[in-house]
């Protein structure tokens, strides 16, 4: 057994999104070198899951100040 991680995870510079089980306060942080490849994976899990859009990540800090939810239409 080992300890937990302390130190946060560096992340790296392209795009972000965060997938949650509906009603669930955690997810998972989902990377994309690109912007149509972070489209593709909100296509792929909007029907089942809770998407958030992080966006773009540059030098471990994201450009957009707040995260949008994606609403499936």
């Amino acid at each position: 057994m080992g300890r937990p991680a302390t130190k946060p995870t560096k992340l790296k510079d392209g795009y972000y999104i965060e997938i949650r089980n509906k009603g669930s306060r955690s997810g998972v942080k989902l990377y994309n070198a690109t912007e149509m490849q972070m489209e593709r994976s909100i296509k792929m899990y909007e029907r089942s899951k809770e998407v958030i859009i992080l966006g773009e990540c540059i030098n471990g800090k994201f450009v957009a100040k707040e995260p949008k939810l994606h609403v499936v239409k």
